[in-house]
């Protein structure tokens, strides 16, 4: 049985009107949040808190001494970090996000105590020089969700991380004073997942929170790396504002040497200070 032309007409209506409301909630729903930007830029610094330690072991496991770098080696325990993000909008409601900090320091010290490390002995008074550097970098690809004022974020992507820790200084081997050096250097990849949060109380005003883990299980350096932050953006200009957070790093990692393994174990926390500029 054939339908009539009204029929048809209504249903044709019926179907345009769906069709039309369908499209106005999906843009709605994608129209993008005021708790985000097309490009937001962060340049700034980390002021953190640092408390690290560095040991080794044999391919047993045995322990073959440990050196904590600010109570043994008299290291800052207040550390100026450098710090930039990049985060910008494919559409309304996905992007990437970059991220990018490094912590350099080194110090000499005459030793108030004995330590081991790597299989040399380092006696009481004997000048040392300890060296960390860990520089970190992220690349993830984030969806957000929600509308208003309020968005929530998933994240996946990778890490880029590098360690070189090593010390140097006048060992005792076989009952004779030497110069000896343990050390380590390497860098590796690994997979990355992020989670955030942003709101917007005004144009000027914004809260966000970000937490993000970092684990490998293989290759010669392996470990995993947590990172937490609270932030608060202000903006007296459209697109000139400043931010500041709280943060916090762990990070322990191992890695596989010919003749030990050598581990870190380091924490920061502290306020980060930003310049921040959103298009």
């Amino acid at each position: 049985m054939r339908s009539s032309p009204h029929r048809l007409l209504r249903r044709s209506g019926s179907t345009l009107v769906f069709v039309s409301l369908a499209l106005a909630s999906h843009a709605a729903f994608a129209q993008k949040s005021p708790a985000l930007d097309r490009v937001s830029v962060w340049l700034g610094g980390y002021y953190a808190n640092t408390d690290t330690t560095i040991g080794a072991s044999d391919k047993s496991g045995q322990l073959k001494g440990h050196v904590n770098l600010e109570d043994d080696l008299g290291f800052k325990d207040r550390k100026g970090v450098p710090r930039a993000r990049l985060d910008f909008l494919i559409g309304d409601s996905q992007g990437f996000s970059l991220d990018y900090f490094s912590v350099n320091r080194s110090r000499s010290k005459s030793l108030s105590r004995s330590i081991s490390y790597g299989g040399n002995d380092y006696s009481a008074s004997a000048g040392v020089r300890g060296k960390l550097d860990f520089d970190f970098g992220s690349a993830a690809y984030r969806w957000w969700f929600g509308e208003g004022n309020d968005v929530f974020g998933l994240g996946l992507g990778g890490a880029y991380y590098r360690v070189h820790a090593g010390i140097s200084g006048e060992a005792s081997a076989m009952g004779e004073s030497v110069h000896a050096s343990s050390s380590s250097n390497d860098s590796a990849w690994a997979p990355m997942l992020q989670l955030g949060w942003r709101h917007a109380f005004n144009d000027q005003w914004r809260m966000y929170f970000d937490a993000s883990g970092v684990k490998k299980n293989g290759g010669n350096l392996n470990g995993h790396i947590y990172n937490a932050a609270l932030g608060l953006e202000w903006f007296p200009w459209q697109n000139v504002g400043f931010g500041a957070e709280y943060g916090y790093s762990r990070i322990k990692l191992n890695q596989r040497k010919h003749n030990y393994n050598a581990d870190l174990d380091m924490k920061l926390d502290g306020p980060s200070l930003f310049v921040r500029l959103r298009f």
